[in-house]
């Protein structure tokens, strides 16, 4: 098990896997990457892929879909694979399932385990919303031995479900050691509540929340579990691009970054040798709890901030798909 802080590319499109995407991994610059609809969404626009659209036209728009971002995922998993031999922690790429079966528990299962053939590489993540139902899938694929993304969570309550359905999974697949992700958003929350706070709490909520969800999986073990730091992009100059990365690199932990993050990460020198690696401060709770009051005195519920943020998660997400697919 790493016991390191591990950096993840989250950008995937062709012409990347094709040019640099060979060179940023001979250089260590990460070690893993992930995708989502709306990153695909945002690739497929590409001119790199028209050729390979006409000639699928005539078939349905997620066949048109499925096959392009099979092919891609599977270019970007025969890069990584060296990596994922010397270590099954790292060398991952992961691809989520179609954001509209939502609720519908046996087609998630299904269509997770048909994208983990089709792409047939060992070091594939399938990636599957945090929610009721997405619990319930995520079980049964760790059941199936196959590695999950668990996305979109936004608080603790989530972190502990996803972490006890894995377990529940690798028990009836008979593995303790299929690898699984708790990806915890991060500026979101600050994007949506920092014109509420004053300037000291700024772009703080998001850091500490994901500091209490990657607690809760280093408390209870761990393992083959890891808690990675998602939606890590900055909007705007007011801050590094490379802030949410410096500011959460924990042990045993991941930070998925977009590519022009990362870029800044090694620009201003990366530092993620063992011993620049931390735990959270001591007091990351009791600021935790500051700005909770805080809000709460402006009228926002936290409770009702996260599930917010989830609800617009999972709508942005089909939004996206809904509009890939119409372009094709």
């Amino acid at each position: 098990m790493d016991k390191n802080f591990s950096l993840w590319c989250d950008f995937i499109e062709r012409g990347f896997l094709q040019e640099e995407f060979a060179e940023f991994l001979a250089n260590g610059a990460f070690n893993g990457a992930t995708s989502n609809p709306a990153i695909f969404a945002n690739a497929l626009k590409n001119p790199i892929y028209q050729e390979e659209i006409q000639r699928l036209k005539g078939r349905k728009a997620k066949e048109i879909y499925e096959n392009l971002a099979i092919h891609d995922i599977k270019m970007a998993a025969k890069s990584l694979f060296v990596l994922w031999e010397k270590n099954q922690d790292n060398g991952y790429i992961s691809l989520e399932i179609d954001p509209f079966l939502g609720d519908k528990v046996g087609e998630s299962v299904d269509e997770g385990r048909r994208l983990y053939k089709s792409i047939n590489m060992p070091n594939v993540m399938i990636k599957v919303p945090a929610t009721s139902a997405g619990y319930e899938v995520m079980e049964a694929l760790m059941g199936d031995n196959i590695a999950v993304n668990a996305t979109l969570i936004f608080d603790k309550n989530q972190t502990k479900e996803c972490f006890e359905a894995f377990a529940r999974g690798r028990k009836k697949g008979g593995r303790d050691d299929v690898r699984g992700v708790i990806s915890v958003f991060v500026s979101r929350f600050d994007r949506a509540v920092d014109s509420m706070l004053g300037e000291e709490m700024q772009a703080r909520l998001g850091i500490l929340n994901a500091q209490e969800c990657y607690e809760y999986v280093e408390n209870n073990g761990g393992g083959y579990t890891r808690t990675l730091f998602a939606s890590t992009g900055v909007k705007g100059e007011a801050m590094p691009k490379d802030y949410y990365i410096k500011e959460l690199m924990h042990p045993h932990s991941i930070n998925t970054a977009p590519l022009e993050s990362i870029k800044a990460y090694l620009e201003h020198g990366r530092n993620d040798g063992v011993d620049d690696i931390r735990l959270p401060a001591r007091d990351f709770r009791e600021n935790l709890a500051k700005i909770k009051e805080e809000l709460a005195q402006k009228g926002m519920v936290y409770e009702d901030l996260t599930k917010k943020l989830l609800s617009e998660g999972l709508s942005a997400f089909e939004v996206a798909f809904e509009m890939m697919l119409k372009s094709l």
